[in-house]
Formats: structure tokens, C-alpha cells, sequence
């Protein structure tokens, strides 16, 4: 099955500078569900989240139909990755507790995909979706940071609306449930905000565009705002869905 693939490309610094969840989150998820046996987690990219379910589950499948983020993946005995499309899981029916998708819905067939988790989840099962918008600064810095996103965002690619409109349109399988509010936060130095600029589908569609880099020509703009301390604090709002199949 084709897939919208545009991060293998640079599987390397995805996995290098994408931010991780909270450890909260996960925590949460688990008390939401009867049984903590397995865990699925698709489009997993570089298992990011399945290294947060793995302390809350005796088993996590994995899954990517990118090998190339898989191979950045660390290793974890209790965690199986796959290469496998999220919407065609090689697993029995009802044999699953818990599904999630962490900022990757938008990529994904969603009629397909919620097809499976419904014949994936066990009887009160659940199914919980994230994702996260831009990142929040402020002063200076976040001027520059608009500036920046002004000019690769015309470059998204066009499932990424889905994200700027919260996943408002979103057909989900089951009613939506109240959530609490989790948000990542992280203190990084410029290399590191730059990296994860770099990280962006737009970004790379901008440069190919352009024929230049984009956070190159706007990295002297960073530096004069990021002033005299060594870190800055960013913050992602998690926009959280959960949906249990009935029992």
C-alpha cells in the first residue's frame, strides 16, 4: 500500500529533534482502559510514543509504513516495530486494549484506519489520537518564529490542514470523552530549536521549492532574538481525543 511518506528522508533528525510526551500522558491513558496486555501505536515514526506505553503495558506493537523511521527506533525488548500500513494491521481481531496515533492521524486513510481499530480493540478498548500546533514562545523570538512558519506554511503538505483546523472534522469512531490538558514543554538551545525547524515536511518542500534552505537564511534572525540565555522554554498544547468501543 502507498502511503504519504515524507519524513524518511530525514528519519535521522526526526528522531533527533522531535519533541517527547509527556510522562503524564501515558500514565493516563493507561488508567482509561480495563487491561494493559498490549498496545498499538501507528505511525509510530521513531517509537516515540511506544517508549511511553511500554511502562504501562507488558507489550507494544509499533507500526510505520516508513522502514527508515523505524531503523531510528530505539530498541526495547518489550517493544515489537513493525513495517506495516496503520490501516491493514497484521493482528487478530479484538486482541488489542489500547490504540493510539500521536500527530500522525492527518496522514493516515481515515475511514481505513478507524475500520481497523474497530475490529482491533477489545470490547472497552480504547482508541486515543494527538497532536500538537505550532509551538508557543514568546517575545522577540516568537515574532521571528511567525515569521519563519509564515514562509514554509504554504508549503504543508495539504493533509496537514487537518492539524491547523484542531482535527475539527475529524468522522471519529466513537464519541468523543472529556480529557484532561497535557502539553509538551522543553528548554532548548538554538541548535535545537533549529534542528527541529529543519524537521518539518514544509520546510523541506519550501528549500526543493525555493532552492534554499529556509531555516539557513533565517537562523541569523534567530540568533539576534534568542538574547543572552542559554535556553528558551518551549510549549506544544496537546489537543487530546479518546474513544472507547463499547462492551
Amino acid at each position: 500500500m502507498s502511503f504519504q511518506d515524507h519524513f524518511s528522508g530525514h528519519a535521522a533528525d526526526y528522531a533527533r529533534y522531535r519533541p517527547d510526551y509527556p510522562d503524564e500522558l501515558f500514565a493516563w491513558l493507561a488508567g482509561q482502559v480495563p487491561a494493559h496486555e498490549l498496545a498499538l501505536d501507528v505511525a509510530t515514526g521513531n517509537g516515540q510514543a511506544a517508549h511511553g506505553l511500554v511502562r504501562h503495558f507488558v507489550r507494544v506493537r509499533a507500526s510505520d509504513a516508513s522502514a527508515a523511521q523505524l531503523a531510528e527506533a530505539p530498541a526495547d525488548p518489550r517493544i515489537s516495530y513493525v513495517c506495516e500500513a496503520a490501516e491493514q494491521c497484521a493482528l487478530p481481531d479484538a486482541s488489542v486494549d489500547l490504540i493510539t496515533v500521536a500527530q500522525a492521524l492527518h496522514w493516515l486513510d481515515q475511514p481505513r484506519f478507524f475500520a481497523e481499530v474497530k475490529r482491533l480493540l477489545k470490547p472497552g478498548g480504547a482508541l486515543a489520537v494527538w497532536h500538537y500546533p505550532r509551538l508557543k514562545v514568546g517575545g522577540e523570538l516568537g515574532a521571528v518564529f511567525e515569521a519563519f512558519h509564515a514562509t514554509v506554511a504554504p508549503y504543508w503538505p495539504p493533509e496537514r490542514l487537518l492539524v491547523e483546523q484542531g482535527y475539527q472534522t475529524i468522522a471519529w469512531p466513537f464519541p468523543a470523552e472529556p480529557t484532561p490538558a497535557f502539553a509538551l514543554e522543553r528548554h532548548w538551545d538554538l541548535a535545537a530549536l533549529l534542528g527541529y525547524l529543519g524537521s518539518w515536511s514544509s520546510t523541506r518542500r519550501a528549500a526543493q521549492a525555493l532552492g534554499r534552505d529556509p531555516v539557513a537564511a533565517y537562523t541569523p534572525r534567530f540568533a539576534a532574538a534568542w538574547g543572552a540565555e542559554t535556553t528558551h522554554l518551549f510549549r506544544w498544547p496537546l489537543q487530546l481525543y479518546l474513544g472507547h468501543r463499547p462492551v
